[in-house]
Formats: structure tokens, C-alpha cells, sequence
């Protein structure tokens, strides 16, 4: 356990003194979580929670393929006790033998017991995690205090539901207006090749090249289902009941412009549903970002833009 010491007496008692790792989640759904305690004592600080998107690991906070610490670390510089979660099934979270059915109403589940644990927070989430953060925010609303989505996946609601027919959605895999879909049939997870995660995830300009072998690496198989809910394939998508109760708090969301999953106009109506901020990073001097910004060789200068907002909310 961490000793008390001058940041950890201005935290919650629960998150003081928690471990630097443990598990969370359901019985069903076990979550393993990265705790990074703040190492400033900057008083009123949030708590944030850090949720990756399909295919990925809790890893993409901690660390850019190219070696340099990560958002985790960086905004627990900033005095933010940050969790950082491995969905379930990915990284160090245990799998179920039904994985491949695993859905955003399953790891949402998860999430919550750990919100609801540490108290009310922030809650970061990237691509699909973005259905998981809308669908919290009804779940356990006080709990979740803002949203930060990174290029996140909207709710169901402002989704045109694709036909449940793979023909037509591999017809429409280059489709960026359709959200360049890909059709995954629920008998077995899904595994990615390296063409596509240089495609649509590795394509920007300022992914560092010197790390692309490490971050193939690191990507994961995914749940069939995770991904029909977020092209929202026969109408399978996550909904919200009440699109007033999401927005219900501050929420941004971050794009690039070298996202083909999120040009300007998507992320734009997703803003505008949840009355949202909308950053577009090039509108910030900051064009070529990708689906991975985070990852990306100007990572620090995104995090800094999102803590600067952070700061206006005071959170």
C-alpha cells in the first residue's frame, strides 16, 4: 500500500491508500486497473479514469510506442489520481469463454463498480470507449463528473443503424461518411492484420515510425460484438436513454484531422447532440494528428490543450 504523504493526505481515504495496480469490475467482467498516484499536491484536483478503444490495452496511456511516459503520467504530474483500466478480456483483465459476445454494456458494468469505488471522476475514453462513457454517465451519473472523448464512438442514438449483411458492409469498409464498418460475425473474436492497423490507426503523419513495431505488438483480439455495437450493424449499437442526463456535465471531445473513422463533421454532430466542446486539433495549430493521438510525436501538447480545459472547468 502507498504510505500517506503530502499528496495523498489531500486525496479521498479510498484512493490514498490504494495499491498501485489491483482489480476491479464484476464477478463476471474482473478489470485489472494501473493506479498512478498525483505527484503534486495540487488540491481539487479530479480523479481520472482511462478507458482505451478496441483492440487495444490500458498500455496506451502509460507509455508511446517510441518510449516516452504517457498520459497517465502526465496528468498525475498535473495532480490528477489516475486509473488506468484493461477492459475486460484485454491486457491483464481475465477473459470469460464468452468473450467473443463481450459488450459495451458488459465493460460499462465493469466500470462502474470501479467509479463507485473511488468516488466521483473524470472519465477519459477513447474511440469505442466513447458508447461506454455516454452509457456511465446515465448508469452512475454522480459518479462521473466530466467526459473527455478522444475520437470517441457516439451513442447509438445519432447513428444510422448498417444492414447486418457482410457483403454490404465490406462494400462500405472505405467508406469514411458510414464510418469505414467492418463486419465481424459473434463465433470468435477478432484479430487485425498490420495493413489495417496501419490504415486506420498508424496513418498520421506524426505517429512515430520508430514505434510502429512495438505498437503492433501490443494489439489485442476483440469482442465480436464490441464491434457491431460501434458500427451499430443491425441496429445493435449502445443507445442513451436521455441525451439531457449525459450532457449533464462538461464534456470534450479531441479529433485530428487524419482520422479517416472521424472527420470534422461526425465528431462535430456528436458535440452538438451531447452539448459538447469540440477541439479540432488543427483548429489549434496542431495538424496531421491520427486515430492515436495520444501516441502521437505532439501527445504532451494535446494533453496540455486538454488540461487547459480541464483548468476552465475546474476539474
Amino acid at each position: 500500500m502507498n504510505k500517506p504523504n503530502a499528496v495523498s493526505d489531500n486525496l479521498p481515504p479510498v484512493v490514498a491508500t490504494l495499491p498501485r495496480c489491483f482489480y476491479s469490475g464484476t464477478r463476471t467482467h474482473p478489470v485489472y486497473v494501473d493506479y498512478i498516484e498525483p505527484t503534486n499536491a495540487i488540491g481539487g484536483r479530479m480523479p481520472i479514469v482511462m478507458l482505451h478503444g478496441a483492440f487495444h490495452t490500458g498500455s496506451g496511456y502509460i507509455a508511446t510506442p517510441d518510449g516516452r511516459p504517457g498520459w497517465a503520467f502526465y496528468f498525475a504530474q498535473r495532480g490528477h489520481a489516475v486509473f488506468v483500466v484493461d477492459w475486460p478480456g484485454h491486457g491483464r483483465s481475465p477473459a470469460s469463454a464468452s468473450f467473443h459476445t463481450l459488450s459495451a454494456t458488459d465493460i460499462a458494468d465493469a466500470i462502474a463498480v470501479l467509479l463507485e469505488s473511488i468516488g466521483p471522476a473524470i472519465v477519459m475514453a477513447h474511440s469505442a470507449g466513447g458508447p461506454i462513457a455516454w452509457a456511465l454517465c446515465e448508469q452512475c451519473p454522480e459518479s462521473v463528473v466530466a467526459v473527455v472523448g478522444l475520437a470517441p464512438g457516439p451513442p447509438a442514438n445519432i447513428q444510422k443503424p448498417l444492414p447486418d449483411d457482410r457483403a454490404a458492409i465490406e462494400a462500405l469498409r472505405n467508406d469514411e461518411s458510414a464510418g469505414c464498418p467492418v463486419y465481424s460475425p459473434e463465433d470468435a473474436p477478432v484479430y487485425v492484420d498490420e495493413p489495417f492497423i496501419k490504415n486506420f490507426w498508424a496513418n498520421a503523419a506524426r505517429f512515430p515510425q520508430c514505434g510502429m513495431d512495438a505498437y503492433c505488438k501490443s494489439i489485442v483480439a476483440e469482442s465480436a460484438r464490441i464491434l457491431n455495437e460501434r458500427f451499430n450493424i443491425g441496429g445493435r449499437g449502445l443507445a442513451v436513454n436521455d441525451p439531457a442526463r449525459v450532457a449533464d456535465r462538461p464534456i470534450l471531445i479531441v479529433t485530428g484531422d487524419s482520422d479517416p473513422r472521424h472527420p470534422r463533421h461526425v465528431d462535430g454532430k456528436l458535440a452538438d447532440y451531447l452539448n459538447a466542446d469540440h477541439l479540432w486539433l488543427a483548429d489549434a495549430g496542431m495538424p496531421g494528428n491520427g486515430h492515436m493521438f495520444m501516441l502521437e510525436d505532439n501527445s504532451d501538447d494535446i494533453a496540455a490543450l486538454i488540461a487547459g480545459w480541464l483548468d476552465t472547468k475546474k476539474l
